[in-house]
């Protein structure tokens, strides 16, 4: 095995920069803008009706993304 399935991680990178995530998610976390533009519309969606979890989901979402966890919708990493 590879680490890279060892871990479930991607090699690949995605089209989706880390740096407008993280723009995103710090100015329109709330609202899930961040979840749209890495194609996670469902969860975009219950962040925008719940905002942001109260803005907790929010932060753990910016923290993820600083941290370079997370991922777009096809599970890639971030450029």
């Amino acid at each position: 095995m590879t680490p890279a399935t060892a871990d479930n991680t991607s090699l690949e990178l995605s089209s989706r920069t880390r740096m407008i995530t993280l723009l995103l998610a710090i100015f329109t976390g709330t609202l899930g803008g961040h979840r749209f533009y890495t194609g996670h519309y469902v969860t975009g969606a219950i962040m925008l009706l719940t905002m942001g979890g109260l803005g907790v989901w929010t932060l753990i979402d910016v923290i993820m993304i600083l941290m370079g966890k997370f991922t777009d919708a096809e599970g890639h990493a971030l450029a």
